[in-house]
């Protein structure tokens, strides 16, 4: 807790105690430090923070880079582009030679047996096959193969996608979570305050001792609420950790500002077609295109060329084969005439699943859209109207029951109501949050989801070769 604050609760704890004696002046103090409660002014509660890493501070865009560095799935999806980048080069150059050496018409019986001179049929030869696939057929090869490397780089960003989302999203959980630590904390160190006033009252005769024990029932209450806070903060710290590992534990630095997206709202269909998602299918459906073609090309036979080089005995002559061999594609209609309707199938599967997935998105964000704008609003209207008259009721009960016109269970129901405004208020935004990081991250930039992120936060991340 910065010293700062913790000299600002102090100053407000003893102004609250001398409200028993003077409490116009006192009553003022209380509803400043109520007020003050503040999950929006990027306070963070560092109780969890290791010593070691207190210097450092882990903000939003610092955890996003060193998931980027640890990530094993993003070095999974280069390796398969560049896999079939090579193979792309490959499909366009001809097939290896094939080398023959053989022995023919050897005689294994009779006086010439296993001789390979004696008898003028035997031949030792040498020779060499030629496939010439089509040069439009290899060039059909590589452009699928291209296809294919296209596919995996999509994945690749569909993958830098869901990285920044998970990461997004643990970092806020826990950020909002140190929030709601700090609010309950807050708001108990308000209610303890409120024990020493009932034992005042009640050691003055204004009291029942009743009311001492419902106070302190409240802040057993408060008690309870922090407690599960704290294992939902703990919870928030380990899931955050699956992404950037240790340095999970650091403090968390400013939250960005989740009222603004990157993502224009008029320009949403258009924007979509860079959704991971839609690019990945995309990119599935011209790898289709490519092997529909490939397949297309195989509807044209190749040909290969044999030469053979024959020696025999000394007095006979040698001889040379030429020979060109063509598969004879006699039927078709049966295997690859059904072969391109299957490819073509495949194109067609893969472009209605398109379509059908852009309709999803749109409907899913254009939902999206309309509920962070409806949190704003709700935002807005919680920080002018709801938490000021929760706080002004508060303020009214307490100074009703000190002036002895009211009673402490009054008092207890409005600081109670107050404690569920400023908590709901916070739910709404960690909502909010989580719809702004829905959004935000929908789209990978061009040049981020062809680069590393660089190390800049601790020198032990470990280094990944591409």
């Amino acid at each position: 807790m910065p010293l700062a604050l913790e000299r600002a609760r102090a100053r407000a704890a003893r102004k609250n105690i001398d409200t028993i004696t003077h409490p116009p002046t006192g009553l003022r103090t209380l509803g400043a430090a109520v007020l003050t409660v503040g999950f929006l002014t990027g306070a963070v509660a560092q109780t969890t923070a290791p010593t070691e890493l207190s210097a450092q501070q882990l903000t939003l865009q610092t955890a996003l880079q060193v998931a980027q560095e640890r990530s094993y799935a993003l070095v999974a999806q280069d390796a398969a582009a560049s896999s079939a980048r090579e193979m792309a080069v490959a499909a366009e150059r001809l097939p290896d030679p094939m080398l023959h050496l053989s022995v023919d018409n050897l005689p294994v019986n009779g006086p010439m047996r296993f001789s390979m001179t004696e008898d003028f049929m035997t031949m030792r030869s040498v020779g060499f096959t030629q496939a010439f696939p089509r040069a439009e057929k290899r060039r059909a090869l590589a452009a699928r193969f291209e296809r294919e490397a296209a596919t995996a780089h999509a994945a690749r960003s569909m993958q830098l996608s869901a990285l920044r989302r998970g990461v997004a999203i643990a970092w806020f959980d826990r950020y909002y979570q140190q929030q709601m630590v700090a609010l309950l904390s807050r708001q108990r160190d308000e209610a303890t305050l409120q024990i020493e006033a009932a034992e005042a009252a009640y050691r003055g005769g204004r009291g029942a001792q009743a009311d001492v024990f419902m106070a302190r029932s409240n802040v057993a209450l408060i008690e309870d609420r922090i407690r599960a806070a704290q294992a939902r903060e703990d919870n928030a710290m380990t899931m955050l950790a699956r992404w950037v590992g240790d340095v999970a534990a650091a403090p968390l630095g400013d939250a960005p500002s989740i009222s603004t997206t990157q993502l224009v709202t008029h320009r949403l269909e258009h924007e979509l077609a860079r959704h991971p998602d839609i690019a990945l299918m995309t990119s599935k459906e011209a790898q289709a295109r490519a092997e529909a073609e490939v397949a297309r090309q195989d509807k044209r036979a190749d040909w290969s060329v044999s030469l053979m080089y024959s020696q025999r005995g000394p007095g006979f002559s040698n001889m040379v084969s030429v020979a060109l061999s063509v598969p004879l594609q006699w039927d078709q209609e049966n295997r690859q005439d059904r072969e391109l309707a299957a490819r073509l199938a495949k194109v067609e599967q893969a472009r209605a699943e398109r379509e059908e997935m852009t309709r999803a998105h749109l409907a899913e964000t254009q939902r999206w859209f309309a509920t962070w704008h409806s949190n704003l609003a709700r935002l807005a209207y919680y920080d002018a109207t709801l938490v000021p008259l929760a706080a002004e009721r508060t303020r009214a009960a307490l100074a009703a029951y000190r002036g002895g016109r009211g009673d402490l269970i009054d008092v207890l129901e409005a600081r109670g109501m107050e404690i569920d405004t400023r908590v709901e208020r916070l739910r709404i935004e960690m909502e909010t949050a989580g719809l702004w990081v829905e959004l935000e991250y929908l789209i990978v930039p061009g040049d981020e989801a062809k680069s590393r992120a660089s190390q800049t936060f601790i020198s032990s991340t470990p280094e990944q070769q591409r």
